[in-house]
């Protein structure tokens, strides 16, 4: 069943690959009125994930990250809608001719089929289509058992949509069977599927790193870090803190971990309990001593993405202390710094191993539709070929096109 999804797939490629930007554009544009048109079948379909999801007794923020409202559906419609108003990605490039008279076009060209594998966010569903169907690329999804009923019903509809302006369905395929099983056959299907990209927490990418033999860019854990210095603005620094923390803690660009410069701890962590009471905070010994009803801190928190209302806390001497911790710790993901200093904050900019450092604001910006991308297929923690927010542009390669008139060599 998966093989023949894959064969599928891969013959809509050559329509989809050499259609126009226009005929693209119009399918992600269809993709966009459909969400609003079906949105009450969509949301019958969410309703079963949700009851499931309580059945199951997942916590509140991991349940969030299921639940579509009518509001969250005409968002996706929206971030969609800001795909269709990027430039074309595929035949950008740049031409040049050789002294022997070959003339050499390199140019942007779709990477072909991409399969997803993700946890939770039925977004995700809606998001990585539209990405990929105005790259030229086809795709497999392949979403968890707690969001399978949302992820079918917008497959259904975005594949019908697609219809519309020209395209085969067979451009966007949805897995049904969820088990791990299937994962891992996805995992090693190298004839046909050409990137597979992880969502989730983890040990979903810790797995799909692990086995896979197809191509695969790492995203989506986000141990983040927030860096307080000794010079920074308490009241901005309280804002951020709450935000990048409570705003959605189930997100991988929330704040899962917090360092204080030692000169402020006294002052600002009192300030930070007093504001953020639905947290739970672990601390180092010194954070305890200032907090004494907060639980210590084991090795193993600071390495911990909770996803949920709990966050680490440390003292630290200064921004180099901090910048260790974090290198120590963190996911690659984002990490951020509050301070006045310039020199500190150039510091961290350069030194922090992240794909997104921030400067006096909140980590929770890092998100394709954010940075400007319309929408992401994920945030790549790795380095190789893609970091941050992954948009358009990401999900194609380079084809080089050389022309003579007869030159040997």
């Amino acid at each position: 069943m998966l093989k023949e999804k894959c064969i599928k797939a891969k013959q809509a490629l050559a329509i989809l690959a050499s259609s126009s930007g226009q005929i693209r554009n119009k399918a992600v544009e269809l993709m966009a009125e459909a969400l609003k048109i079906e949105y009450e079948y969509i949301l019958t379909e969410n309703e079963k994930d949700i009851a499931f999801a309580k059945q199951k007794g997942l916590s509140e923020a991991m349940t969030d990250r299921l639940r579509l409202t009518k509001e969250r559906i005409y968002k996706i419609s929206a971030s969609l809608m800001n795909v269709y108003a990027l430039p074309d990605p595929l035949g950008k490039g740049s031409v040049w001719t050789r002294p022997n008279g070959l003339a050499i076009q390199k140019v942007q060209v779709p990477l072909g089929l991409i399969a997803i594998i993700y946890e939770s966010r039925p977004n995700v569903t809606a998001d990585a289509a539209a990405l990929c169907i105005k790259s030229g690329n086809t795709v497999i999804l392949r979403g968890g058992s707690e969001a399978i009923n949302s992820n079918i019903a917008l497959a259904t509809v975005l594949r019908k949509a697609i219809e519309g302006a020209g395209l085969p369905a067979e451009c966007i395929q949805i897995v049904e069977d969820t088990s791990r099983e299937t994962a891992t056959e996805l995992m090693k299907m190298n004839d046909y599927i050409d990137l597979l990209i992880p969502r989730g927490g983890k040990s979903l990418i810790q797995a799909v790193v692990k086995n896979s033999t197809v191509p695969v860019i790492a995203t989506g854990a986000g141990n983040c870090h927030i860096y307080v210095d000794e010079s920074a603005d308490i009241e901005m620094a309280l804002n951020i803190i709450d935000n990048a923390k409570t705003s959605r803690p189930s997100v991988c660009n929330a704040a899962e971990s917090l360092l204080v410069h030692r000169a402020i701890a006294d002052k600002l962590l009192p300030l930070i309990k007093d504001r953020m009471q639905n947290i739970e905070f672990r601390g180092c010994p010194e954070t305890v001593a200032i907090l004494p009803y907060t639980t210590v801190a084991t090795d193993e928190d600071f390495y911990t993405e909770y996803n949920d209302y709990i966050m680490s806390v440390k003292v630290v001497s200064d921004v180099k202390e901090a910048v260790e911790h974090i290198n120590e710790h963190n996911t690659k993901h984002s990490d951020a710094i509050i301070t006045k200093n310039t020199e500190s904050a150039e510091y961290f900019m350069i030194n922090v191993d992240a794909a997104a450092v921030y400067v006096n604001a909140s980590t929770r910006f890092t998100d394709g539709e954010e940075f400007g991308f319309g929408a992401e297929i994920g945030i790549s923690t790795q380095k190789l070929h893609a970091r941050g927010p992954m948009g358009l542009d990401d999900l194609t390669t380079i084809k080089y096109k050389v022309i003579g008139n007869g030159q040997i060599r």
